[in-house]
């Protein structure tokens, strides 16, 4: 995921407004090639203008989880449907095979619970429902991991801003950092799973 100043990222949420907001989230967790959206960083930012009158945060935060939860749904009746033939196919450019293995190393060292943590992770949080539905989960369970997960990063993520917006005077000078320090820490555990996955994949291919 890029970086996006957040002067820009602020324009852009209060350009787009709640369907737009909706619409972003829906695509980054339900359609594979909403992997570049700017995630976690967009949603705090929406939460900090909730905090400076531009939204209702009482609106917000049910409309992105909401958002969330059937964006997660669609990824998985997608990967249940045409999955395996999706992930059969060349690299291209909204698509590359490594961001499956980053998200199946993911899977392998969370099992079921990565549907919940996927969420705080970018590229992850996309193709971790696809996944789900190759795989043929149980929608039930997938649904169950799906609300609390959409909760907690729709919701949750979202309240961070507003909180922060309304407690810490002065907030806006730092949000550029705060918006640096998210994207740094949600990549941490992608990176490092994929480093796992590629070492342990080296050692597989030398024996």
């Amino acid at each position: 995921m890029a970086y996006i100043p957040h002067v820009e990222l602020s324009y852009l949420v209060k350009l787009v407004g709640y369907s737009g907001l909706f619409g972003i989230v829906f695509a980054e967790t339900g359609l594979f090639f909403g992997f570049f959206l700017p995630g976690s960083s967009m949603l705090f930012t929406a939460g900090f203008l909730a905090s400076q009158g531009i939204f209702n945060v009482w609106i917000l935060m049910p409309l992105i989880t909401l958002a969330a939860i059937l964006g997660d749904s669609a990824g998985y009746w997608f990967g249940t449907y045409v999955g395996h033939a999706f992930f059969n196919r060349e690299d291209s450019r909204f698509f590359r095979k490594e961001y499956v293995e980053r998200t199946h190393a993911f899977y392998e060292k969370h099992g079921v619970r990565a549907i919940v943590l996927a969420r705080f992770v970018p590229i992850v949080r996309t193709f971790a429902p696809i996944l789900a539905g190759v795989a043929y989960m149980h929608y039930r369970k997938f649904l169950s991991y799906n609300v609390i997960g959409g909760v907690l990063w729709g919701a949750g993520v979202t309240f961070a801003g507003y909180f922060l917006g309304e407690k810490v005077p002065g907030i806006d000078r730092y949000l550029t950092t705060i918006i640096i320090a998210i994207i740094v820490i949600t990549f941490i555990p992608l990176v490092t799973e994929w480093k796992k996955s590629s070492i342990k994949k080296k050692s597989t291919d030398e024996i």
